[in-house]
């Protein structure tokens, strides 16, 4: 069985451009018509931030055998059943012959407060990815093959995402790992377990300053966390399906 890869470096680079793009022209619009945002909200709430990935997955699931799949972006059709809560929203839910063969989540966190949200995502990876995988297990999804469930997101390269961080734990030690780590660390830390332990088929973690909007230049951190492992597991998997469509 092959994949194809769909030339995802370069595609890549295009959706961090059209990141921070979008990010800065919805700041100067807002500006101009003397209704923007406190802070880093001017860009955050214009939406469709992370749309240049998105389009990278869909191109994967069409490069990969699975043509016909429909690819669900829209808010009503991204939601899938829970097990803890009814339901959750999803950024892109693939549907193949009535299984479930995706389910991916795009994030971003841009400074300069970088502590206000590590927190915060963490839980909800966490906690989505659980939600999910108890769901499958208990039969939400019918009788399929585990989806692949995928998380990336996208931060800023910066002082603040780069300086190390102390930690204050009164009573029991932090794990070693954590110790002086920046939150571009910790981020990368939360993505290999997010793997590791079997939450996410893969999870990606991805460093980008903001003059990225002329070049789209951005940054691994790992192998495990790295765009190239998420795309290479994600195409594997969608080829799989559609080996499974020809049996």
């Amino acid at each position: 069985m092959t994949i194809e890869l769909i030339d995802y470096e370069q595609k890549a680079r295009a959706a961090v451009r059209a990141f921070w793009s979008t990010r800065l022209m919805a700041r100067q619009k807002q500006v101009e018509s003397g209704k923007s945002d406190q802070g880093e909200r001017a860009g955050v709430t214009a939406g469709k931030n992370m749309d240049g990935f998105v389009s990278l997955v869909s191109e994967l699931v069409r490069a990969n055998g699975l043509a016909h799949a429909s690819i669900h972006l829209s808010r009503r059709l991204v939601t899938l059943p829970g097990f803890f809560r009814p339901t959750k929203l999803w950024d892109v839910v693939v549907i193949n012959d009535g299984r479930l063969v995706a389910a991916l989540e795009f994030k971003s966190h841009v400074g300069p407060s970088f502590g206000n949200n590590f927190n915060n995502r963490t839980e909800e990876a966490i906690g989505s990815a659980h939600d999910l995988w108890t769901a499958y297990r208990e039969g939400a999804f019918g009788e399929q093959p585990r989806p692949f469930v995928g998380w990336l997101i996208l931060i800023e390269d910066a002082e603040g995402s780069r300086r190390p961080i102390r930690d204050v734990s009164p009573h029991f030690p932090i794990f070693d790992e954590f110790r002086g780590a920046s939150y571009a660390d910790r981020y990368n830390i939360l993505c290999r377990k997010l793997v590791q332990e079997r939450l996410y088929s893969a999870a990606s973690v991805l460093t980008s300053p903001r003059s990225a909007f002329e070049d789209g230049s951005y940054e691994e951190l790992s192998e495990l966390t790295g765009l190239g492992t998420f795309v290479t597991e994600f195409a594997g998997h969608i080829a799989a399906e559609g080996a499974r469509n020809r049996l």
